[in-house]
């Protein structure tokens, strides 16, 4: 159903670096560009994540409640992206840890203060 997700950004190339950053050794590929923002996927045919300056030229804002989860192959990736996230400048907003049987998680905001979170299940 999801086709792809944007989260606004008012500085497009610091918010370009952290992605960048966060998504080595995903496998995850630039898969659109434009002036106004990136989208980047693992796969071509599968959901994308992108950062994009708002059409509308007002500053971008955080949603309240909207949360963007990466679904990760392991716990281990889990740790690892949540910790990177933390390292390239994004803030703790729940450390990775068991939320509920075969759920395991670490939440983080980006730059910009949009909150995303690395999943993994099972």
């Amino acid at each position: 159903m999801m086709a792809y997700v944007l989260l606004g950004t008012n500085d497009l190339p610091r918010a370009i670096s952290f992605y960048e950053a966060l998504f080595e050794g995903l496998d995850a590929k630039r898969v659109w560009e434009s002036e106004r923002g990136i989208a980047w996927s693992n796969n071509p045919s599968a959901p994308g994540l992108g950062v994009i300056l708002p059409f509308d030229e007002k500053p971008a804002t955080i949603g309240n409640g909207s949360m963007v989860a990466l679904h990760m192959p392991s716990r281990e990736w889990v740790d690892k992206l949540y910790a990177k996230a933390l390292a390239l400048g994004g803030t703790d907003e729940g450390a990775p840890g068991e939320r509920g049987p075969g759920f395991y998680a670490g939440y983080f905001r980006d730059l910009d203060g949009n909150k995303l979170n690395a999943v993994c299940f099972g």
